[in-house]
């Protein structure tokens, strides 16, 4: 058999790593947390969705104290006119909220997969007249939001929970315009004191991870004075940005 050349080498093995079939983005494990799915994504293990029984402790009356949603608000910036994504919203909490800070000329979109959470949202939209929040029924893969219109996502302690995190994300980037924001809000892992499951809370590095594995988004910063949880910032590059 001839030898082969150096360039014929790197050619042949050029091809053979041309063929390989590319990684799955999950995998999943036998042994993992009896609350999570067993399903990992980029070493993270996707946490079990709080269903629609769970509606009353979003609106506990000692969430202000627990997270306060008003440092939260206040960190968002949100200015009249803007397009709102809530996504995961459930009753609604965050998603009225905004509401008032996009004013008349504004919308919040409020997403989520639990047809539940939709109807109550409705039932309170009809009772207190509100017209700037849209009820969107996305799935697993796709918030169905309209592409490079939003200006700013907001996910409150709900991202963990997303089975499909990367078809996710991908869609979020297409939703924002340049120079659109999106904002994770997370149960610190880092802090052992949070008194919540440790599915369901992540630390600001694995955030940082997820989302800037799209090329489009950067990291922008992090807002640490919740008692809680840590809100993470990105935002959509300008376009021609690399």
């Amino acid at each position: 058999m001839p030898r082969l050349t150096s360039v014929a080498l790197l050619l042949a093995c050029g091809v053979a790593f041309a063929d390989e079939p590319p990684k799955p983005k999950y995998e999943t494990r036998k042994f993992h947390d009896p609350n999570g799915l067993g399903k990992f994504y980029l070493g993270r293990e996707i946490a079990l969705v709080m269903g629609h029984q769970g509606a009353g402790w979003l609106e506990r009356p000692e969430r202000e104290k627990e997270e306060s949603p008003t440092k939260l608000h206040k960190a968002l910036a949100i200015k009249p006119g803007m397009t709102v994504a809530d996504i995961g919203a459930g009753t609604g909490y965050h998603s009225f909220r905004m509401a008032e800070a996009v004013g008349e000329k504004g919308k919040v979109l409020a997403v989520d997969i639990q047809q539940e959470m939709l109807d109550l949202m409705a039932a309170r939209k009809k009772k207190d007249m509100v017209e700037n929040v849209e009820l969107v029924k996305g799935t697993e893969k796709d918030p169905k939001l309209p592409a490079g219109k939003v200006d700013l996502i907001l996910l409150v302690d709900v991202y963990h929970e997303f089975a499909f995190p990367y078809e996710m994300g991908a869609k979020m980037v297409e939703a924002l315009k340049p120079g659109g924001r999106v904002v994770f809000v997370e149960y610190r892992l880092e802090d052992e004191t949070v008194p919540i499951k440790l599915v369901h809370k992540m630390t600001e590095r694995q955030v940082i991870k997820e989302m800037t594995a799209f090329p489009e988004m950067t990291y922008q910063k992090t807002v640490k004075t919740l008692p809680w949880q840590h809100v993470v910032i990105f935002e959509k590059k300008p376009a021609g940005k690399k």
